[in-house]
């Protein structure tokens, strides 16, 4: 059983690192190369491309200009991220045999990386996967990354016992997977909140109960349907009225307020 995340817009690179445990990314020739011809863009061509202030696309053009494959000053990407759903992950606060744990069981989509595994080192970046970046692949991202992504997972979930792909990722992020070349299961999850009369979806709670889940999944050492149905953090509960084998949805009678 693999779970796959969304990266996050948020870094946290001032933080120490709680742990000496490290990897490389796997795509990291690919990477080098995109990162090549984003080193190419001015800030204002940064700016249009990704409908940001003045000030971030400075921050991201010197962010591609000192790229480098020297992983001495990068940090594990688990750690590094710090949007919603780190925050229910809180991977800061794993042991390490829970990071190693975490290493086996997830993995983040990422529109400069392809795919890392928690402990991959990254350097701060910002490339939302669904950008229509022409590159010297093709028009957008996903062209960029082609089959790349989907082989991989292939290849890791066969040598599982129970080979299944466990959907926490945004759909811009898991469009990047070709589903009909899957050889796997794919398990959605769904996180509702009551809302009046019925269950909704909410952005900021959704993505929070996502990284819940994964930690559940990392603690647990999930790696069974049941498993993942046993989830109840921060009062989500199973829903089986409204689920079906492969489409698990945890409802929640009252979402805390945000803070």
């Amino acid at each position: 059983m693999l779970a796959v995340l969304s990266p996050s817009k948020n870094l946290d690179f001032k933080s120490p690192k709680t742990s000496r445990k490290r990897s490389e990314p796997v795509f990291v020739d690919d990477t080098e190369l995109l990162v090549g011809q984003l080193k190419e863009l001015k800030a204002k061509d940064i700016q249009n491309l990704m409908n940001i202030s003045d000030d971030l696309s400075e921050v991201n053009r010197q962010r591609y200009q000192s790229w480098t494959r020297d992983f001495k000053q990068a940090k594990q990407a688990i750690l590094a991220f710090k949007g919603d759903t780190y925050w229910g992950l809180e991977a800061w606060d794993f042991s390490e045999r829970e990071l190693t744990s975490a290493q086996r069981r997830l993995r983040i989509l990422s529109g400069l990386y392809g795919l890392l595994k928690p402990l991959d080192l990254i350097h701060p970046y910002r490339l939302e996967m669904g950008l229509a970046f022409e590159n010297s692949r093709a028009a957008n991202l996903y062209g960029f990354w082609g089959d790349k992504i989907t082989e991989k997972l292939n290849e890791e979930l066969s040598t599982q016992t129970r080979p299944m792909l466990i959907n926490l990722a945004s759909h811009e992020y898991f469009s990047s997977i070709d589903k009909e070349r899957l050889n796997y299961p794919v398990v959605q999850c769904q996180f509702l909140d009551k809302f009046r009369d019925d269950y909704r979806f909410m952005s900021y709670y959704g993505k929070r109960a996502r990284g819940m889940l994964a930690r559940h999944i990392v603690v647990n050492k999930v790696d069974t349907l049941k498993g993942l149905r046993a989830f109840n953090y921060a009062n989500y509960e199973y829903n089986a009225d409204r689920s079906t084998k492969y489409r698990l949805v945890f409802t929640r009678d009252e979402p805390p307020p945000r803070p």
